[in-house]
């Protein structure tokens, strides 16, 4: 078998109520507001008319396969750990997040070829998956604008049956009330629920890290994720926050490969381990941090929804919660995700059963069917590779 094909579409939808906020890049709610947004979608073709499929990726991923398209044209699509090699190579001096784009089509192009899910390829046996409600950042707009409105949205989720909720602040936020939402919080869904907070590396100084890092001590959070401006890649700065406070950190989710992983968790930096399958190699590259994860005793957390991110935690021991990110009181769905599929998978707030858990899909590969007609119809831009 052969690759004799590879097309990318850029595809535009409008996310509705959400804008990026004036101050900062995150995105805030906004009543009345559509911000277009982009989905790129890769279908990988082969010789013997098996194909494979994935819609996420971002500009900088479709941008990074232009520098290696034409490389895959002939190989042998099953082949994945040499492409991911090579690919790792010829990306070396980027942030290689091209690789993770193309592989998940490639994991999705092996499931049709052998007529099994991915989580069956890789040995995976659950079936149900355990969510946290992971929140939009805050705003100031009727949403999650004040401490009192993320305590009534973690009632309202763990009432919907989530067992655990995670805390995104705003952009411009003062220490004080930081705190006082983190107590609020707390209080509103008593000691039985996981707790988590992540700034998003918005706090301005290290001693900023440390007042919050207490807080949530003091309220017995689950972990404490990229918390300062350092962006997440300090290994010293968060080695030393870690001897500071006791609540564990979770980092690396800006930090690329398995390598840097390794490093993060040798050098002491963090305590839970972030991997993406989009952002850190694909499907190939997170199992590899997660294995090598493992190996240290430690967990590895999963980044952002979606069914690449299903299968693969359905195959891992040393995993615990599925973010559904990007949830709010008043948008119960995430953006463009419900449009892009033509069969009953979604992410969103109330895709939880009243366990607060999500299926693995049952179907061939990635196990879902996208809506390619809809994705042609709004597509803006094709490049292809032959």
């Amino acid at each position: 078998m052969k690759i004799d094909r590879i097309r990318i579409d850029k595809a535009r939808f409008d996310m509705v109520d959400f804008a990026k906020h004036p101050t900062g890049f995150s995105l805030v709610y906004e009543p009345g507001s559509r911000k277009p947004t982009s989905a790129y979608a890769i279908r990988v073709y082969t010789d013997e008319g098996v194909t494979g499929g994935y819609v996420g990726g971002n500009a900088i991923a479709a941008a990074q396969v232009r520098m290696f398209g034409d490389y895959l044209i002939g190989k042998n699509p099953l082949q994945r750990e040499l492409i991911y090699n090579d690919v790792k190579r010829q990306l070396r001096k980027f942030d290689k997040m091209g690789m993770g784009f193309v592989d998940i089509a490639l994991w999705d192009l092996a499931g049709h070829a052998h007529d099994a899910s991915i989580r069956t390829l890789l040995g995976g046996w659950k079936t149900r998956l355990p969510a946290y409600a992971s929140t939009a950042a805050g705003d100031r707009n009727g949403g999650l604008d004040s401490p009192e409105a993320y305590a009534d949205f973690a009632v309202a989720c763990k009432d919907l049956g989530y067992r655990a909720y995670k805390l995104h602040v705003w952009d411009e936020y003062e220490v004080a009330e930081v705190v006082r939402t983190i107590r609020k919080v707390r209080e509103a869904v008593g000691p039985e629920m996981d707790l988590m907070l992540d700034p998003g590396c918005k706090l301005e100084t290290f001693a900023h890290a440390v007042q919050v890092g207490r807080a949530c001590d003091e309220a017995d959070f689950l972990w404490l994720e990229d918390p300062y401006k350092d962006t997440g890649i300090s290994i010293f700065g968060h080695k030393r926050l870690r001897e500071l406070i006791r609540t564990p950190l979770l980092q690396t989710e800006h930090v690329r490969g398995l390598e840097q992983h390794v490093d993060f968790v040798v050098g002491g930096g963090t305590d839970f381990v972030r991997a993406d399958a989009e952002y850190d190699g694909g499907i190939t590259g997170a199992l590899k941090i997660a294995h090598a994860t493992e190996g240290f005793g430690l967990d590895v957390e999963l980044h952002t929804p979606g069914p690449a991110q299903r299968q693969l935690m359905a195959s891992l021991r040393n995993t615990n919660y599925y973010e559904m990110s990007f949830v709010h009181p008043k948008s119960s769905e995430i953006g463009r995700s419900q449009l892009v599929y033509a069969d009953d998978y979604r992410d969103g707030l109330t895709a939880v059963d009243s366990e607060g858990c999500v299926p693995v899909p049952e179907g061939n590969g990635l196990g879902v069917t996208y809506d390619w007609d809809l994705i042609e119809a709004n597509t803006v831009e094709t490049m292809e590779f032959s």
